[in-house]
């Protein structure tokens, strides 16, 4: 058990859009988890979990974390109405207009590649050990190469060179060489 301090929005290589548990902290088997899952807004609503609830969390399928529900009487449960939580209008990475097919769960950045949310993740899945297998392309060079607007397509990634590689934060000559062979 553990409280939910707030809810954000991922935005995902497809351009779902997921609300992302911010729990305090709560060691769950074997790892401290801090975020979870909640999969969609009416799962969401489903649980009945609103923001300040102490909510149950469990590590679904033993990786990734979930929050099963909320916590009925727990200490200082709802002392303030907290409004429950709606899906943005538009994607908190590119301001697109989030969509939804009639009948259907997902709601949808229509921003395509240009969302850069979608790009990231677009690189990451293509760099990926199941497709290109690129070693040494992780998150945190894609969010570098992606934020900085040195790739803006995925046959962009080619024309890196081991230079223009190096002069990145945390990048030295043998890893950009490394990374382009």
């Amino acid at each position: 058990q553990t409280r939910l301090n707030g809810i954000e929005i991922q935005v995902g290589r497809t351009g779902k859009l997921t609300p992302v548990a911010k729990l305090e902290p709560v060691f769950v088997g074997g790892t401290t988890i801090s975020n979870a899952t909640l999969h969609n807004v009416f799962e969401l609503r489903r649980k009945g979990v609103r923001i300040g609830d102490t909510v149950i969390v469990r590590r679904a399928g033993d990786v990734i974390p979930e929050v099963v529900g909320r916590v009925v009487g727990a200490p200082g449960e709802r002392a303030a109405y907290v409004p429950n939580f709606r899906m943005p209008a538009h994607c908190p990475v590119c301001g697109s207009v989030v969509v939804r097919e009639k009948g259907g769960i997902d709601h949808r950045c229509s921003g395509g590649l240009f969302c850069a949310a979608q790009r990231k993740q677009a690189i990451l899945h293509f760099a990926s050990r199941r497709a290109m297998d690129i070693e040494g392309l992780g998150d945190k060079l894609v969010d570098q190469l992606v934020d900085g607007g040195i790739i803006r397509t995925l046959p962009e990634l080619y024309k890196l060179g081991a230079a223009k590689l190096s002069a990145l934060e945390r990048m030295a000559d043998k890893s950009a060489a490394n990374l382009v062979a």
